[in-house]
């Protein structure tokens, strides 16, 4: 595995925690990759960087996925930097916790800006150096709630649908010129996605939800999606028993109906 992304480029965003953070502490520990590390808060991104002993490993560009900017900007800077993008691993994203009738169109907007739009933006950024390259790999981390929707995720949810629809286009138009898409669908990790899921008020819920207390650990996971890149899969589920119910409302239907309604919404 860990020879896929030697000398490799990689732009990893919402790399200052989670699934992000975990990513980038594996690469930097056990490969030569060099790492683009994006995420609002800069000082965590720099102590991530400071694991490497060489300075040039790591390039830190802070920008907040929920606000306005310049993504072809920052791949040139990337490009100034490093010559080439290899892989993006779209990472960063936000929860909610809240029913239909108690999230404000403003919140719903702001979930699709973080977690589908700026996506894309990124994604149309580097895609052009890609293509000159003959080479990227574009990683999208969705979600099972992107794969059928769940009580007080309904925003969340649609926005981690239409990254399947998005990315499934876009692998079928540029494959045949070196373009891989990968679709990861983490499950329950131990994670701040719980506690930093947005209220109807706006602000941060503030717990972490039980379910996700013994859940995988962000390592456990990283691991588990990096060799799933490496083997090139266009999806890849990770977690627990939970992803059973992704194989039921496929092949179960009825049964899978049953226990989605039997589910603690935390």
């Amino acid at each position: 595995m860990n020879n896929y992304y030697n000398n490799k480029v990689i732009w990893i965003t919402g790399a200052s925690s989670g699934i992000g953070a975990a990513i980038a502490n594996y690469l930097l520990r056990n490969t030569n990759a060099k790492l683009v590390l994006s995420a609002r808060n800069e000082v965590k991104l720099k102590q991530i960087a400071q694991q490497s002993q060489n300075p040039n490993r790591t390039l830190i560009l802070p920008f907040d996925l929920g606000q306005s900017f310049n993504a072809p900007e920052l791949a040139n800077k990337i490009i100034q930097h490093f010559g080439k993008i290899d892989i993006l691993i779209n990472n960063g994203g936000i929860s909610q916790r809240t029913k239909v009738l108690e999230i404000s169109e403003e919140l719903e907007r702001q979930l699709f800006e973080i977690n589908y739009f700026a996506h894309i933006k990124l994604t149309k950024a580097v895609l052009p150096y890609m293509l000159q390259q003959k080479y990227g790999h574009i990683v999208v981390t969705s979600s099972i709630a992107g794969k059928f929707g769940f009580y007080l995720r309904s925003t969340y949810s649609a926005a981690k649908h239409a990254l399947h629809g998005y990315f499934e286009s876009l692998r079928l138009e540029y494959e045949n010129e070196g373009i891989i898409v990968s679709i990861v669908c983490p499950g329950k990790i131990k994670t701040n996605v719980s506690i930093n899921a947005l209220s109807k008020e706006g602000i941060s819920h503030g717990k972490m939800d039980e379910s996700h207390q013994n859940a995988m650990s962000a390592e456990v996971a990283a691991i588990k999606i990096l060799k799933a890149i490496a083997n090139k899969r266009e999806e890849v589920l990770v977690g627990g028993k939970e992803l059973l119910m992704v194989y039921l409302k496929r092949f179960c239907l009825p049964l899978f109906n049953w226990l989605i309604r039997k589910q603690s919404p935390y």
